[in-house]
């Protein structure tokens, strides 16, 4: 995500047209943003601390530091005790940004840090699914982008933001349809607009393309349920960066989507050796993952006992993380583990588990599934 952001420097505070390099200024911004996709946070800690203390009255320095903050978030998604100090540091930027818009209401490092500190704040209250506050986040920052594009519009890097917000405008209130009376209040999106800005961006863009690349990964495969574009783009993504648990996660998750088990199983199987081993980013959360997709693809393949095994870990885990209301995969797994019984005629056994998946917080159709098998016996 950090990426977009790195053109700002290029743009004269006198004249807009004027692109002007620093190269010291690039070259560490770049080392930090390597260092925080590499999820090497303490390198990239010393990059932009250096770059706030050096140009203290730029954005960057700050913006860049909460984008930290914004990765540890990605890496444990469900954990959201990273999410007041991210907001609190990106209103830390939205202050600067006004502060230097008072003095000059076009200043273009201004408007486009402002309109990401608020662009991000929008993103992480969808991920939250606080749709309102979410749709207002992006409300306010559309114009600040569209401000700046108008003053660069040949910049491909700028389209990162305005098709974020086209594509998040079309789609939520379909997928929602409790935010449609609160949209009529914002700017109309255009999906298939949103889609092609966004490809634009992850193909010509100078410092977006990555997270261009990113956002389209998530929606391909959340929203659009394009399993094939989301392997493309997220094994891609691994490939630059093989130590990112995010990038790992969608790889395994889509080959699963495509039936590609051998390599699903591969990914998942390494996902959980590395959150064994402790390595940065490879979780409680990403274990519990790949211990449920790892069930998944042994029950497939018949192999009963191996895939109990994976269930139970993975419900063993979900007691741990789960601190305020059970997750879909406790649920699912659980789900499963009466199906596994039902098929070894453990008829007592798997009715123990629809009994508890009924107490369970519901998952899509996990209810209906336990009391149908709770009146006839899963038959595969």
């Amino acid at each position: 995500m950090f990426r977009i952001f790195l053109f700002i420097i290029l743009f004269s505070s006198v004249s807009f047209s004027q692109w002007i390099t620093s190269p010291a200024f690039d070259a560490q911004a770049q080392r930090g943003i390597n260092a925080v996709y590499d999820l090497e946070f303490e390198k990239a800690e010393v990059e932009f601390f250096a770059l706030a203390r050096e140009y203290p009255s730029h954005p960057a320095g700050k913006f860049f530091l909460a984008m930290i903050d914004w990765w540890k978030i990605l890496m444990t998604i469900d954990d959201e005790s990273n999410d007041d100090k991210f907001i609190k540091k990106m209103d830390d930027v939205i202050d600067l940004c006004d502060s230097l818009l008072e003095v000059n209401e076009n200043d273009v490092r201004a408007l486009f840090f402002k309109g990401g500190a608020l662009g991000f704040q929008g993103r992480l209250r969808a991920n939250r699914s606080s749709w309102i506050k979410a749709a207002n986040d992006g409300r306010r920052a559309l114009p600040i982008v569209q401000k700046a594009y108008k003053i660069a519009p040949d910049n491909y890097d700028i389209l990162l933001g305005i098709g974020i917000y086209n594509y998040y405008a079309s789609t939520i209130p379909e997928k929602y349809p409790i935010v449609k009376p609160v949209m009529v209040f914002f700017p109309t999106g255009d999906k298939k607009k949103g889609i092609e800005q966004l490809t634009i961006a992850s193909e010509k863009a100078k410092y977006a393309s990555l997270e261009a690349k990113y956002f389209l990964l998530q929606l391909s495969y959340n929203y659009e349920h394009q399993y094939e574009k989301a392997f493309e783009l997220s094994s891609s993504l691994l490939q630059q960066f093989p130590n990112n648990v995010v990038f790992h996660r969608y790889v395994g998750r889509s080959t699963f989507s495509l039936s590609k088990f051998g390599e699903s199983q591969s990914a998942f199987a390494e996902i959980f050796k590395r959150c064994e081993n402790n390595q940065r980013g490879y979780s409680g959360y990403a274990k519990r993952e790949a211990a449920y997709y790892l069930g998944m693809i042994e029950m497939t393949t018949a192999n009963y006992n191996q895939a109990l095994k994976y269930f139970y870990q993975c419900d063993e885990i979900s007691r741990v993380l789960d601190k305020e209301e059970t997750s879909a995969f406790m649920t699912m797994a659980n789900l499963r583990i009466g199906m596994i019984y039902d098929v070894q005629k453990k008829r007592k056994y798997a009715v123990m588990q629809y009994q508890k998946v009924q107490h369970l917080k519901k998952f899509e159709n996990s209810l209906e599934l336990a009391e149908q098998y709770l009146r006839k016996p899963y038959n595969q």
